[in-house]
């Protein structure tokens, strides 16, 4: 019965990256509420991130948008660790536990050339450490950055959006780790390169 409901909240909330537009009259202008509350990743068997995300942002022209980002998630792995790459999932490679980390990011994004855009994410995120039995043993904090390239595909008459993208993200600055986390995440790099982004979204 709980995995039926865990389907049916898939169907349901993958469709709810939705942005909802408020047009002035007159203007150019425009306010979105944004959700991702639901990924497939968090229905992984390893290193499920218990992912949410809600955005609410404001379209300066037709192509600029600022907007703020709200997210939560966990991982078990150290971020520099591409997911195709055979030490994702490694027991070898993993944290003692998890970490739990809450965060807000600052976005800006640019539409260049048709459904052509770029975005530069700053987020901070404040984080807790977790034991093998469940105990917080520490809490953190990093600053985390996100360039993004995408492109926008409208269906519909701009109904609903598809915006596939890959980025680079960066670890600007993260706090001390305690130990066994800290030995993990020192073997790998900051930057990660290539991470896929598939948002879908509804206007209405």
């Amino acid at each position: 019965m709980q995995t039926n409901k865990r389907w049916l909240g898939v169907v349901v909330l993958m469709t709810i990256s939705c942005t909802l537009w408020v047009q002035y009259t007159g203007k150019e202008r425009s306010c979105f509420v944004a959700g991702i509350f639901v990924l497939l990743a968090n229905f992984a068997q390893t290193n499920a991130p218990d992912f949410a995300q809600l955005n609410l942002g404001f379209r300066l022209t037709a192509q600029d948008v600022l907007s703020l980002e709200l997210k939560t998630w966990k991982y078990a792995w150290p971020l520099g660790i591409h997911p195709t790459n055979s030490a994702y999932g490694d027991p070898n490679t993993a944290f003692p536990e998890y970490i739990r980390g809450h965060g807000f990011a600052l976005v800006y994004q640019r539409f260049w050339r048709k459904g052509l855009y770029a975005e530069v994410h700053i987020m901070h995120a404040w984080q807790r450490f977790v034991d093998e039995n469940g105990q917080k043993i520490g809490n953190g904090f990093q600053l985390f950055t996100t360039y993004r390239l995408g492109y926008q595909i409208k269906l519909f008459h701009n109904r609903f959006f598809i915006e596939p993208s890959l980025a680079i993200t960066h670890r600007l600055y993260p706090t001390k780790m305690p130990d066994g986390f800290r030995q993990q995440d020192d073997q790998w790099p900051r930057f990660l390169f290539g991470e896929p982004g598939l948002p879908v979204g509804c206007n209405f």
